[in-house]
């Protein structure tokens, strides 16, 4: 069934961080008038990193999340730059956060974070033919680095201190892409 967008009436902005807080009016097509709340990303998107170490292990890093404050274990991610691709923001990315570059970057797609009130998206990409180099990030600390095989996917998915969606959700389409392309 395809149903045409709800009409927006008036859009009230609210300053709120690295978001613009939007306020919409809505109609919908059956005459219901409803107030929603979306967060607008003022920025150029990120990226969710999966660094193949080979054809079997990926590389995750262990960094505070405040959020909910403790260690957590995930991907390298992080803001796209402005001027920056994709592409180049998961190299930089991974060797700020990890220690290590990429010769072969492939971005798979991009990804929404909560797409009923949330307007970011990050683009998963997959790094492989890595080679140790580190660049200063603006972590406070350095991260600790976790080979993990992929194998074992099943086992890191229900870990307490892995619980970031976009990070399970990109290894599992990673793994499958990397399957197909074998």
């Amino acid at each position: 069934m395809t149903r045409p967008l709800p009409t927006i009436h008036q859009i009230t902005d609210e300053e709120s961080g690295p978001f613009q807080r939007q306020h919409l009016d809505l109609e919908f097509s059956n005459g219901e008038r409803r107030r929603f709340e979306r967060l607008v990303s003022r920025g150029h998107g990120a990226v969710v990193v999966v660094p193949m170490l080979d054809d079997e292990t990926v590389l995750l890093v262990r960094e505070y999340a405040a959020g909910v404050h403790r260690y957590e274990l995930g991907l390298v991610k992080g803001r796209i730059d402005a001027g920056e691709t994709p592409e180049q923001a998961a190299d930089r990315e991974l060797k700020e956060e990890a220690g290590y570059g990429a010769r072969r970057v492939d971005v798979l797609r991009a990804m929404t974070l909560a797409p009923t009130y949330m307007s970011h998206l990050s683009y998963l990409v997959v790094a492989r033919d890595l080679y140790p180099e580190r660049l200063v990030g603006d972590e406070p600390e350095e991260l600790e680095v976790v080979p993990w095989k992929l194998a074992e996917l099943d086992q890191l998915m229900l870990r307490e201190d892995f619980s970031e969606g976009r990070s399970l959700a990109a290894l599992f389409i990673a793994r499958q892409w990397l399957e197909r392309r074998e």
